[in-house]
């Protein structure tokens, strides 16, 4: 009994001292907070400091403003508005019409505001301007350059409208033959048989665009799936080589191997089109009787370089960035005349771009051009 008394008192005296021990733990804790927290002056000039350190960290154009003056500008809105905007009146440092009622307003709380502004900085440069309510009455102005998002609408007006004429000429053409041929007693038979091959041949390139555009589309909609099979280039060059045979009339396709493997992470009827496109461009526009080289070699440990080469007139450095762009034709008269549609490039470039590679193109004129697609190996299993 003694025994169990004395370790009951023993237990008891050590949780007292635990609490003593914990209150004087916790008591030291806020006395350590009281004697290292800032002045109330020093906390608004941190905050501003730390507000500064996170604008300055974005690459849009930003402003906090508060009774209308500009507390902080980030290096983006320094850059475009002028470094001298920081304590001015935001309605002189972002100087337009449409924008000075809704910043002059000081009014708190409310939903953002976004106003479109055109000629900001650069004349007929396209800009969203978004004013967003801040805690204390401060305001977030925030400037968002709309030039890439414009470019991309105009290029899908031009594609359509590309797209819409390509179609419309050979379909004006059929029409055009057709009421012709509806009239039995004016055409003899040697013209009709003409007339029906003409027409053949604009139905065949009607079907050869319409089938580039779905393929384009297909590749587009895959372009953020990597391809995991793996592809050996070898064989697949060997064999896109074979099928262009009939086409190639007799010229010379020589495939220049490297000594090291070919194996890539790819899809094979995308790689197959690839290929495809470019040896018939090299066809279309190299010297007649010249040969085309398929060059296949390492470009590092983690690399394979696959080029296309002709002998041809060659490209002027002017139109090289176009090339890639959708019926974007050097010579549209020629174009015309070798077939095509204008979009054999422009599915090159989705394809490699699908497969995480790299295209370049170098021409000389007088000389010719090569076409070189830089394509990420297989990683072993």
């Amino acid at each position: 009994m003694a025994g169990g008394a004395v370790s009951n008192l023993l237990i008891a005296g050590l949780a007292a001292l635990a609490l003593i021990a914990g209150a004087a733990a916790l008591l030291l804790w806020r006395r350590l907070r009281e004697a290292t927290a800032l002045p109330a002056a020093s906390d608004e000039a941190a905050e501003d400091e730390d507000g500064a350190n996170l604008l300055a960290a974005f690459t849009d154009p930003l402003l906090v403003v508060r009774d209308r003056r500009v507390l902080i500008a980030n290096r983006a809105a320094r850059d475009l508005l002028g470094a001298h905007i920081e304590g001015s009146d935001v309605r002189l440092a972002i100087r337009h019409p449409a924008a000075a009622e809704h910043l002059a307003r000081d009014e708190e709380g409310g939903a953002p505001v976004h106003i479109e502004l055109v000629g900001l900085g650069e004349l007929g440069r396209p800009w969203e301007l978004v004013i967003a309510p801040l805690p204390g009455g401060s305001r977030l102005v925030r400037l968002i350059d709309q030039s890439q998002a414009r470019a991309a609408e105009q290029m899908r007006v031009d594609f359509v409208a590309n797209a819409s004429h390509e179609l419309r000429t050979p379909l004006a053409t059929l029409i055009g033959f057709i009421e012709t041929l509806q009239d039995e007693a004016a055409v003899d038979p040697a013209t009709r048989q003409r007339f029906v091959g003409i027409m053949a041949g604009e139905a065949v390139r009607m079907r050869d665009l319409l089938d580039d555009l779905m393929s384009l589309s297909r590749i587009e909609a895959d372009r953020f799936a990597a391809p995991r099979d793996t592809i050996d280039l070898r064989p697949l060059i060997e064999e896109v080589r074979d099928a262009l045979k009939p086409f190639a009339e007799g010229r010379l396709i020589r495939i220049e191997r490297g000594t090291g493997e070919a194996l890539v992470a790819g899809d094979r009827s995308q790689l197959a089109q690839m290929l495809n496109n470019l040896i018939v461009n090299a066809l279309k526009y190299g010297r007649p009787g010249s040969q085309i080289r398929v060059r296949l070699r390492d470009a590092g440990p983690d690399l394979v370089s696959l080029s296309v080469i002709d002998r041809g007139d060659g490209i002027a450095a002017a139109h090289i960035p176009r090339l890639t762009e959708r019926f974007y034709r050097v010579d549209p008269g020629r174009s015309r005349q070798v077939g095509g549609t204008g979009l054999g490039l422009a599915i090159v470039k989705h394809i490699v771009l699908r497969h995480r590679g790299r295209l370049d193109i170098k021409s000389k004129p007088g000389v010719g051009t090569m076409v070189e697609v830089t394509l990420p190996r297989a990683i072993p299993a």
